[in-house]
């Protein structure tokens, strides 16, 4: 489709250079567009529609670009010097929405480049071709401003408008030596096509072409210990944290490398990955030795700025046996950075290939890494409740299971979901979920679920035992042995079996591990034909009792929810409804509100209560059951 109106023209071409992640990675990248727009007065105003920060080029909409007044933006720069809080205040002012996100820090150097379309990206082959001891950049030929590393922002800005006095008329793009292209024309199509041209020269030189499949390879290692590794890491950091294994073979051979440490030690392909990956990897697993050395070079580095200093914790971890394993506070942090280290690799592989890699000085990438727009945003990242953190839920296709699973998933964790039903595996769409097939009794499915939650996530904080089977009502003088056998095996033995499957895990949970069993009301009243599901619902609690008394000292907390009368889950067929309430001579109306408090108790009410017992509010409440059945006077 070609669109004819300013904002659908950069819409169009920032989505192709946003799907491609040679040229952007992960919000990275900037693009704008000039043209006028009429005031409440009708006043005709020069405009710059500017990339918004937060926005990913891959999928921006048209409301994702901040238009700014564009004479205002060269009024600003015809200061001599701004502070960043200055700059970003001046930006914000410029705005002609009230409601538009805030525009990108290269906003000023937007406005200055002439041309009426603006396209910036991190290619790798730019970057691979000037992080060089000698940079062939004289492949890129004519007209083609090349600059060394100047801070983004206002002096960015200066420094290029500096340039361009000096004569370059003919100039309509500029390589940033350590960080990227600039391509612009007032043709959307044509400052594309340049854009695209340039990144190719750069290619033919490195030896870098389009991403191609990775070859995926079996992912090695105990998972104990790399559940140790991340509860390590998540303790230097002071929060939990993710820790994701890579399934590629391209990072476990550079894991592998002699000359690793060295290889590594040369910093990041542009400043701003920092940000994702601190500047260097830790090698090995010894996450106490890395965080003292950061935080020694936070002390030599700050001189005396005042500072917050950043957590000490590595982002990026190479280990010969394990591969590359990467950490974040949530999964699409630990994404992030895997992606951002793996494009690294490419960089840092075709610069050696030629007169050898190199990349800015540890006081650089420091200024980078404490820039003080980015420490800024520390006070504005408030941690979702259980972010970081893992859970496992068993029965997560359907009823109780599911709620609690997409509870806790609202709650920021990552969940591995457990069920029979294959329908568990597309339950929900997020990155943070993980649906195993399988019965919940079998020692190798559980198995297979810690697995998939260690190597996936980290490790497991949170255990919720929410699977269970209602068999048909039965008196007991009539009872029926596969009834039975079923209700112990799947209600009381897969208890025992996730007990100890998870236990080393939830030891190893950076903050204290938790489990909760989703029990029933009938453990304290038992009703009438239910003896199979009474009887394994009673030996649940008992364990749950039990793994209280015995797991105190390794600092995991175990409670249970009783609840009753919750309906909207699939153990409760109409047939039996109809017969639970002829048991009871109600309708089946009145059989659902026979509670104290006359309400029908729902599943989400049942995950609240799970989340609470998972969390943090009651760290000092273990073997405690909590009732969530609107009031029963049997139990009360």
């Amino acid at each position: 489709m070609t669109y004819s109106d300013p904002l659908g023209q950069i819409v169009e071409v920032s989505r192709l250079l946003g799907q491609d992640p040679t040229l952007v990675l992960h919000g990275g990248g900037n693009t704008s567009i000039k043209g006028t727009l009429d005031d409440i007065t009708g006043q005709t105003i020069d405009t710059v529609w500017v990339k918004g920060s937060g926005w990913d080029l891959a999928t921006i909409e048209a409301a994702g670009f901040a238009p700014l007044r564009r004479e205002r933006l060269l009024e600003v720069l015809s200061v001599d010097s701004l502070s960043d809080e200055q700059m970003a205040n001046e930006i914000r002012q410029a705005s002609l929405r009230a409601d538009a996100p805030t525009a990108s820090i290269e906003a000023l150097l937007h406005a200055l480049l002439p041309a009426r379309v603006v396209l910036h990206s991190h290619a790798d082959a730019i970057v691979a071709l000037t992080n060089q001891r000698v940079p062939d950049t004289e492949a890129l030929g004519d007209g083609v401003l090349v600059l060394p590393y100047v801070m983004p922002g206002f002096a960015l800005a200066k420094t290029v408008e500096a340039a361009l006095a000096d004569g370059a008329d003919d100039v309509d793009a500029i390589v940033l030596s350590n960080h990227g292209l600039f391509t612009f024309d007032d043709d959307h199509e044509r400052a594309y096509s340049r854009h695209r041209e340039l990144v190719a020269r750069a290619e033919a030189v490195v030896g870098l072409s389009d991403v191609g499949e990775e070859p995926l390879i079996r992912r090695e290692g105990d998972i104990r210990q790399i559940a140790r590794l991340r509860s390590d890491i998540s303790r230097a950091a002071g929060r939990p944290m993710i820790l994701s294994q890579s399934t590629h073979r391209r990072a476990r051979e550079w894991a592998c490398r002699a000359d690793v440490d060295a290889v590594v030690s040369r910093g990041t392909a542009t400043p701003e990955h920092v940000i994702r990956t601190k500047r260097e990897p830790l090698v090995g697993r010894d996450v106490e030795r890395f965080a003292a050395a950061e935080h020694e070079r936070f002390v030599r580095e700050r001189g005396d700025r005042d500072l917050v200093e950043l957590d000490p914790a590595p982002r990026v971890v190479l280990d010969p046996e394990w591969g590359m394993l990467t950490a974040g506070e949530s999964v699409r942090d630990a994404r992030i950075a895997y992606d951002v280290y793996e494009h690294t690799i490419r960089i840092v592989d075709a610069a050696d290939a030629l007169s050898g890699y190199t990349s800015l000085s540890e006081s650089e990438n420091f200024d980078i890494e404490y820039w003080s727009l980015e420490q800024a945003k520390l006070h504005r990242r408030p941690r979702p409740e259980f972010g970081g953190e893992v859970a496992v839920v068993t029965g997560a296709a359907s009823g109780i299971g599911r709620a609690v699973a997409a509870r806790l998933l609202d709650g920021g964790a990552a969940v591995v979901g457990i069920d029979l039903n294959p329908g568990v595996v597309s339950a929900f769409e997020t990155e943070r979920w993980c649906g195993v097939v399988g019965d919940v009794s079998s020692e190798d499915v559980l198995r297979g679920a810690a697995e998939t939650a260690v190597r996936d996530f980290g490790g497991v904080d949170i255990l919720v035992v929410a699977a269970g089977v209602f068999p048909p009502s039965a008196d007991l003088a009539a009872n029926d042995a596969r009834g039975w056998s079923l209700a112990l095996e799947v209600n009381a033995t897969a208890v025992a079996r996730a007990f100890s499957e998870f236990h080393p895990y939830l030891c190893q949970s950076p903050f204290g591990g938790r489990a909760v069993l989703v029990s029933t009301k009938n453990v304290a009243a038992p009703g009438p034909g239910a003896a199979a599901y009474s009887a394994s619902k009673a030996a649940a609690a008992q364990l749950a009792r039990v793994a209280a008394l015995e797991w105190a000292g390794d600092g995991i907390r175990v409670n249970s929810v009783e609840p009753d009368a919750v309906f909207d889950t699939a153990i409760w067929t109409p047939e039996l409804l109809e017969a639970r309430a002829a048991k009871y001579g109600l309708s089946v109306a009145e059989y659902k509100t026979r509670n104290l408090l006359g309400m029908e108790v729902r599943s989400r009410m049942v995950a609240d209560a799970v989340a609470l017992f998972s969390g943090q509010q009651l760290p000092a409440t273990t073997g405690a059951h909590l009732s969530v059945d609107g009031g029963n006077d049997r139990v009360i």
